[in-house]
């Protein structure tokens, strides 16, 4: 992973070794007790759903890594007099310019988006195991 130089939100992560279910990750407990068999307490584990959102962090992040980048130089060459002495260069260094904010914009959105969701109670981190009671019919 690259160094982060933009003010990312907080990305969706696995879990550490040995880790189990957060307090803020589960059902609460009084609900457990109405939906499962005898108030047995299901087995967890961690949600595929959740998964796929840090993949698809990664991948965004990757691309966008390599996406911005691109524009600088071609930004210091339009900037340079060396290169261009003429008045449609300074639109050219206006319009790469926007171009860089936009994509700068655009990443903060879509990590954004995707944080949001990973953090909501939409796409729990851990879910009940199948081999343990249903939790929610």
């Amino acid at each position: 992973m690259t160094e982060n130089r933009y003010d990312d939100p907080p990305a969706p992560t696995y879990p550490s070794r040995g880790a189990g279910p957060e307090s803020g990750g589960m059902p609460a407990p009084g609900l457990l007790d109405r939906h499962t068999p005898g108030g047995a307490a299901p087995s967890w584990v961690f949600n595929p759903e959740y998964e796929k959102l840090i993949i698809l962090w990664r991948q965004v992040e990757k691309l966008l890594d390599e996406l911005t980048p691109i524009l600088d130089p071609v930004l210091t060459m339009a900037r340079s007099k060396d290169v261009w002495d003429a008045p449609v260069a300074e639109r050219y260094v206006q319009d790469l310019t926007r171009w860089r904010q936009d994509l700068i914009a655009y990443r903060a959105t879509i990590l954004g988006a995707i944080s949001r969701l990973a953090g909501s109670e939409a796409v729990p981190k851990w879910i009940p195991a199948k081999n343990s009671p249903e939790v929610l019919r």
